[in-house]
C-alpha cells in the first residue's frame, strides 16, 4: 500500500470518527427531554463500562474462563468489593491492580 493511500485511509477514518461524534452532539436537540428518558440515560455509562470490562475478566484466549486459574476474575471481584464499600474510583482501580499483581507474583 502506497504512502498516500495510508494517509488517505487515516484521514477518512478521522473524518468518520468526527462525524459520528458530531451526530450525537448535533442530534441532541431532537432527543426527548422528559424525566423518564433522562433516567434511562443514567444507565448508559455503567453498561458501556461493563461491556468493556467483562471480556477482560471472563475471556482468555478467546474462550470463556471461570476456573481458579483466572487471576483477573479474582482481581475483578476484589475491585467490585472495594467499589461497593468505598465508592472511590481510584481506590477501586488500585485495589484491582494490586490484587492482580499479588496473585501473579504468588502463582
Amino acid at each position: 500500500m502506497s504512502e498516500w493511500r495510508i494517509v488517505l485511509a487515516m484521514a477518512a477514518c478521522g473524518l468518520i470518527t468526527f462525524l459520528i461524534r458530531l451526530s450525537f452532539i448535533a442530534g441532541a436537540r431532537w432527543l426527548p427531554n422528559n424525566p423518564r428518558f433522562q433516567a434511562l440515560l443514567r444507565y448508559v455509562p455503567p453498561a458501556v463500562l461493563a461491556a468493556l470490562i467483562a471480556p477482560e475478566l471472563f475471556m482468555r484466549e478467546g474462550e470463556f474462563a471461570l476456573g481458579l486459574d483466572n487471576l483477573r476474575l479474582f482481581a475483578g471481584l476484589a475491585a467490585i468489593a472495594v467499589a461497593v464499600y468505598l465508592r472511590n474510583v481510584l481506590a477501586t482501580i488500585a485495589a484491582g491492580m494490586l490484587v492482580l499483581w499479588l496473585l501473579q507474583w504468588l502463582v
